[in-house]
Order: structure tokens, then C-alpha cells, then sequence
């Protein structure tokens, strides 16, 4: 399957794009209420292993071939390690002991590392324009997640911060939190080393799966009453989250990931928290307030700018996500 956007007004291949990011805020709001009742490294895998089952077998039933070198399956491991046991395992310790917008916050700001790493590795063009949009991505979602006395406090010209108040920032859990933005943006980019030697489907699955199993592992050893407190609506949340949050956002990720331009796309992950916020209170009855539905408009400006920032400064060469093929819309 590939999906173009440059040209195209498919509304099919835009709502691909943006599926993962609906896909893992809304599975945020039905683990919010699973987490009391089991423990972290187990949900972690939970969210992996299966997922990565159901890939291996959609890929097998679209023909996708199984990696056939050595190196192939080294590239596989450690992206496995790095996006699946890295980032899932910082995320769910993280979840547990900080907030859960400041938690959302630092997760989300991985599109700026993402930006950095590609300006490097691959020479991604980013521009005045591009930098623009990120720093009000990173402002959006800062409005969205943080508590408002802190924002207050910023336009507090006596406010100071000190060491003592750094420290027990980061043990509270945001240290682990920034630890897995960091990990799933190396994650972002090293898809694109892992696909020159494996399909990025079949790659995704086994990323999926050998990721999870440390995690169900260390479980095992340090964790105890796993899932003896789950009820039938937190295995439904589960298989939610597993089924839809991991593994169709996964699979649509890393697929438009090895190919695309990866600033692009990884600015979409704004929308996360954005989508947490809706469902949040559509489900669960949380109240939006003034300054997070600001938030969620400079969000919206901060991806029109980054998907836009080539045509906005006169360059007409590039496709709005990055996002490549040689025809328009979806084909299989």
C-alpha cells in the first residue's frame, strides 16, 4: 500500500496519516483507568506482544517477506530494544509517577528531537517556517498538559526555580517520561536504517515482540498481582489499546515512517494529546479549560506550519507530510 499527498485530495490517505496519533490518544484514555489495577511492565507488554502477533499475520497475508540476513535481524533487535522495551517500559513508569498532562507533555515533545536527529542523519530541511511550527507545538502542548499555576507562574516576573525544585521534578517520574520521548524519536529514525534490510511491516512486528518479551520478563521478577485485579471493562481497554493503539498505529507509523519525511510526519504527534483532551472529555467528563483550548489551536497552527513550510517559503518541490509515491491516493 502507499499512500500520496502531494496533489491528491483523497480524504482516505490524510485520515491514514493521521489514524496513529487518534489511535494512541484515545488508547491513553481507556488505559487511564486499567492502571490501578495492574502494574507497568506488564501493561507494557501487553500493548507490544499481542500487537505484534496480529502484524506478523497481516503482513503474512499480505505477502510480506520475512528478513532473510543476519543484519536484517540485528537492525530489527535493536530497534527493538530502543523503541519497543526503551519506550514502553520508560512510558508505563513514567504514567505512574508523574502527572499525566506533564507526562503527556514530555512524551510529545519528541517531534523536536525527531527534527534535530533528521537534520543531521538524513539532512531533512526544516527552515525558518519549520522551526516556527515546532516551537509552537512544543508551546501547544505545554498549554494542554501543564497545570495552570505553573503557566502563570512563567509571567510571574518573581518566580524562580531552584536546584531542590529540579530534582524532585525529575524523581517524580518526568526524567523517565523525557527518557522515552527520547527513545521512541531514536526509534523514529532508525526505522529507516532497519528498512534496507527488512520489509518495515514484518520489521514492526518483530520489533513488537522482541520488545515486549524483556518486559514481561522483568515483570515476572519485580512485579506481582499482574492481572489478578482486572476486570472484564480493563481487558477490554487492554485489548483496545493493544489491538488498535498499538497495533494498527504501529504498523501505519513505522510504514509511512521508512519512507517519508520524517519531521513532517513526526510533527502529527502533536495531535496525541490533542486527541486525549477531546475523548477525555467526552468520556470522562474532564472539562477543557480557556487555556488548553488555546493550546489545541496553537497545535493545529504548529503542524500547518511544519507540513506547509516549504510551500509557505516558495518551495513547491516537497509533498505536505513527506509522504511519497508514485500515484495519487491509495492503492494496494
Amino acid at each position: 500500500m502507499q499512500v500520496q499527498l502531494s496533489g491528491s485530495k483523497n480524504p482516505l490517505a490524510y485520515l491514514l496519516l493521521i489514524a496513529p496519533f487518534f489511535l494512541w490518544g484515545t488508547a491513553m484514555v481507556a488505559m487511564k483507568g486499567v492502571i490501578p489495577h495492574t502494574t507497568p511492565l506488564f501493561m507494557a507488554g501487553v500493548r507490544l506482544i499481542p500487537a505484534g502477533v496480529l502484524i506478523l499475520m497481516v503482513a503474512a497475508f499480505m505477502g510480506k517477506p520475512q528478513p532473510q540476513s543476519w543484519l536484517g535481524w540485528l537492525w530489527i533487535i535493536i530497534f527493538a530494544l530502543v523503541d519497543g522495551t526503551l519506550f514502553q517500559g520508560f512510558l508505563a513508569e513514567g504514567l505512574v509517577r508523574t502527572n499525566a498532562g506533564l507526562g503527556s507533555v514530555m512524551i510529545d515533545s519528541q517531534p523536536l528531537a525527531v527534527a534535530l536527529l533528521s537534520l543531521w542523519l538524513f539532512q531533512e530541511h526544516i527552515g525558518l517556517w519549520g522551526w516556527l511550527g515546532l516551537g509552537l507545538g512544543i508551546t501547544g502542548i505545554s498549554l494542554i498538559g501543564l497545570p495552570q499555576e505553573w503557566i502563570f507562574h512563567v509571567f510571574d516576573a518573581g518566580i524562580t526555580i531552584s536546584i531542590d525544585n529540579w530534582q524532585g521534578l525529575f524523581n517524580s517520574g518526568e526524567l523517565l517520561m523525557l527518557l522515552a520521548a527520547l527513545s521512541m524519536a531514536v526509534g523514529t529514525v532508525m526505522i529507516r536504517f532497519v528498512c534496507r534490510y527488512a520489509d518495515p511491516v514484518t520489521a514492526t512486528g518483530w520489533h513488537t515482540i522482541i520488545g515486549g518479551l524483556p518486559l514481561w520478563g522483568i515483570s515476572s521478577v519485580f512485579e506481582s498481582q499482574q492481572w489478578q485485579n482486572l476486570v472484564l471493562s480493563d481487558w477490554l481497554a487492554l485489548s483496545y489499546a493493544t489491538v488498535f493503539g498499538s497495533a494498527i498505529a504501529y504498523g501505519l507509523f513505522f510504514y509511512f515512517a521508512s519512507s517519508g519525511n520524517l519531521t513532517s510526519l513526526s510533527s502529527l504527534t502533536f495531535l496525541t494529546p490533542v486527541f486525549a483532551l477531546i475523548f477525555g472529555y467526552i468520556f470522562l467528563n474532564e472539562v477543557l479549560t480557556t487555556i488548553q483550548w488555546f493550546g489545541v489551536f496553537l497545535t493545529l497552527i504548529s503542524i500547518y506550519l511544519i507540513n506547509q513550510r516549504d510551500n509557505i517559503g516558495g518551495n513547491q518541490t516537497t509533498t505536505i507530510t513527506g509522504v511519497r509515491s508514485q500515484e495519487s491516493g491509495v492503492r494496494s
